[in-house]
């Protein structure tokens, strides 16, 4: 019973959280950095009331350890949020982060001399051809706009191409440092242990230090977050700012489905947890795709295809079920 309700937080959750996060990045495509904070704090105070019980317990892993992930963690945070800002719709950032199982094997084969079963390779593969065919028909349809907009007589330029290209490339980044991070991540918990909520407070907890950096650009999307049309809520029946609103809603969100991630890890094998969680990111693209009325094209639909088919085959979905409605023959000793 926990588990299905954990299911249902991840959905609902995660889920929520793209519709708030769509209608962010729809209007303020840079306040990134500002509702990343916001969750960072929201799951720092959770977590130093019931992990830390207001920091009288100490940590089972050595803050210096923690220190090195956050590292990774605040990076691939940051890189993936300005990514947004260079021209990369949602659905594509979605997909193109799908594809962590891609960096994770490359890394895993060079740091920590991995060898994987032959499905394995075929269905890196096949994410790797869906993550090429979304890119490519992306950049088509930066190339389609940049030709609209200047036969409308806005003039651009390559600019928009080039920016589209570093947004790219930064994705990039952030998916080889999500992977080294897991292998990171890896290392520690088969040296002292599995400690998930205390690795969730920590590595949301130290990089609130590192948000300082970026006062000024929070500063600043908060300004603007506060000139936004207001909205009436109707229990309190107070106008508030719409962004703001939008704001609560994804740190809210995203806190719920963090949460049911974290329920499914302590009541779930990992096949599991990775099928609901792969589940739950093609539903979020669909949805993203179909309320939003993001551009899609049949092409687009083919490399999802091949990303989550490689990601189900790379998980062992296939097998499990297979080995479910057909269960092995078992040999019979014959007298």
């Amino acid at each position: 019973m926990i588990a299905v309700i954990a299911t249902i937080l991840v959905f609902v959750g995660c889920c929520s959280n793209v519709i708030f996060l769509e209608l962010i990045v729809s209007e303020f495509p840079g306040s990134g950095n500002l509702f990343t904070f916001a969750q960072f704090l929201l799951i720092s105070v959770e977590g130093f009331i019931f992990t830390t019980q207001f920091g009288t317990k100490a940590p089972v892993i050595p803050i210096k350890n923690y220190f090195v992930l956050v590292f990774f963690f605040f990076t691939t945070s940051i890189v993936n949020n300005y990514a947004l800002n260079f021209h990369i719709p949602l659905p594509l950032h979605m997909i193109f982060r799908s594809g962590s199982l891609v960096a994770n094997m490359a890394l895993g084969i060079i740091l920590l001399q991995k060898k994987y079963e032959v499905h394995k390779y075929i269905s890196v593969f096949m994410i790797t051809i869906g993550i090429f065919i979304c890119t490519l028909m992306s950049a088509q349809s930066v190339g389609e706009k940049h030709a609209s907009d200047s036969e409308s007589g806005h003039q651009t330029t390559s600019y928009d191409i080039l920016m589209w290209i570093i947004g790219i490339c930064m994705l990039t980044f952030a998916l080889f440092m999500s992977a080294r991070m897991g292998i990171y991540q890896e290392v520690l918990y088969a040296k002292f242990g599995k400690h998930p909520r205390e690795a969730l407070f920590y590595s949301h907890a130290l990089p609130l230090i590192g948000f300082a950096l970026l006062g000024k650009d929070i500063y600043n999307q908060a300004l603007l977050f506060s000139t936004s049309e207001p909205m009436t809520i109707p229990i309190l029946e107070a106008s508030v700012p719409k962004m703001w609103i939008y704001m609560a809603g994804s740190v809210i969100t995203q806190y719920v489905c963090i949460r049911g991630v974290f329920i499914l890890t302590t009541e779930c094998p990992s096949l599991i947890v990775t099928l609901i969680v792969t589940l739950r990111k093609f539903f979020s693209l669909v949805f993203s795709i179909l309320y939003f009325r993001n551009p899609f094209t049949v092409y687009h639909w083919l490399g999802t295809a091949f990303v989550f088919t490689g990601i189900f085959l790379f998980t062992g979905v296939f097998h499990k079920m297979r080995d479910f409605l057909v269960p092995p023959s078992k040999t019979k000793k014959v007298e």
